[in-house]
């Protein structure tokens, strides 16, 4: 699967710019990732699917990075969403994995929808923002409020994407490939087996009738692979910016020169090893974390508080340092890297975008991590 996706990193490469131009990925492109198998990396067996595990859709999200971090992040969101798919029973598996053993499926996470309970289900309403990928999609997941007193109840649903309307409003400076349009939902009737309770999605346990033997994957819980592939996109970024700048300090001769090299100034090799550093030490703690989410979460009584609150650091940490990989490199690189051409641009403006996801959010992360490691309880509403 990673050879698959290397031979793809060109293409996303040569259609980065017209993707940015169409606010969503080119049909090609999801087409090159149907005939790689993209989409059936981590379903599991028993649906039709690879059955591989978070390390490789980590490592596939980070490589694709190379070429688009716009489009490795819409293309491995829409592969990691039928792995949430294979959380639900029996009956929505064999609906959705009948025909082919893979869905496009966009899932905006937040709560920003509301159910009503009727006979055999759910009539679901609601409005809901950043739905990667839904510009392809054949279906969607969306999250609402079944019960907004206490306790709270949430509960996930997945629709056919005839029943959503879709709000053209991606317009950013960044990710603009993604497509991530806001989705709405008027009075629909979800049957039951097509929703499935937040609480029991989200959290470490064991999809409907599946071997935990058989695929360990399938048992995690969502929000630390989400928080690890999410970040994948910026790691693959800031590598990628270092290899176009090494690249570029022994081609360009410095303006008001006497056709000096770029390459032969101290500082421009200072500059080369100090984003080296900072990109190898943002892969390391990334790395890391992914061997320690398949410790934690692989063991009987899965992860524990602390556990969740090291992954989303070092999620959040990744991210941060990528985005100091790209700062360095860019000011270094002069004024002409600023071209709408030039890949410098187009990777800082991703990455950009990209650290305002929710789970990156320095302040409410660092927040949260210091609050656990000095022995207080997550808040309601804490990201674990």
């Amino acid at each position: 699967m990673l050879e698959r996706c290397a031979a793809l990193v060109p293409l996303l490469e040569a259609r980065a710019r017209h993707a940015e131009i169409l606010r969503r990925l080119p049909d090609e492109t999801i087409a090159d990732a149907v005939r790689a198998e993209l989409f059936r990396m981590v379903v599991p067996k028993g649906c039709g699917g690879f059955g591989l595990g978070l390390d490789t859709l980590a490592q596939v999200a980070r490589r694709l990075a190379h070429g688009c971090p716009s489009s490795a992040w819409t293309l491995t969101f829409l592969a990691m969403h039928n792995w949430l798919l294979a959380k639900f029973g029996h009956e929505l598996q064999r609906e959705l994995f009948g025909e082919r053993p893979y869905v496009l499926a966009p899932a905006p996470l937040a709560p920003t929808g509301h159910l009503k309970p009727t006979r055999g289900g759910y009539r679901l309403s609601g409005r809901w923002e950043w739905a990667t990928g839904v510009m392809h999609a054949d279906w969607l997941i969306v999250h609402a409020i079944e019960s907004p007193k206490p306790p709270f109840v949430t509960r996930f649903c997945v629709v056919p994407i005839g029943d959503v309307s879709i709000e053209d409003v991606w317009f950013t400076s960044g990710m603009r490939a993604t497509g991530s349009n806001t989705v709405v939902i008027s009075d629909v009737f979800v049957p039951q087996h097509r929703t499935a309770l937040g609480e029991a999605l989200l959290r470490r346990g064991i999809p409907e009738g599946l071997d935990e033997t058989q695929d360990p994957f399938s048992a995690y819980p969502v929000l630390p692979v989400l928080a690890l592939v999410a970040a994948a996109p910026a790691l693959g970024a800031a590598e990628r910016c270092v290899e176009l700048f090494c690249q570029r300090l022994k081609e360009r001769v410095l303006a008001y020169s006497i056709g000096e090299r770029q390459v032969e100034r101290p500082t421009a090799q200072a500059r080369l090893a100090e984003a080296l550093a900072v990109a190898r030490a943002a892969g390391a703690a990334w790395e890391a974390a992914l061997v320690a989410v398949g410790r934690t979460c692989e063991r009987p009584e899965g992860p524990t508080s602390k556990e969740l609150a090291a992954v989303r650091l070092a999620a959040a940490s990744t991210v941060r340092m990528s985005r100091e990989v790209i700062s360095i490199v860019c000011e270094g690189s002069g004024a002409s890297i600023y071209f709408e051409t030039s890949p410098f641009q187009r990777f800082q403006r991703d990455v950009e975008m990209l650290k305002g996801h929710v789970i990156f959010d320095w302040d409410r992360t660092a927040e949260l991590v210091g609050r656990i490691e000095a022995g207080l309880a997550p808040r309601v509403g804490d990201m674990l």
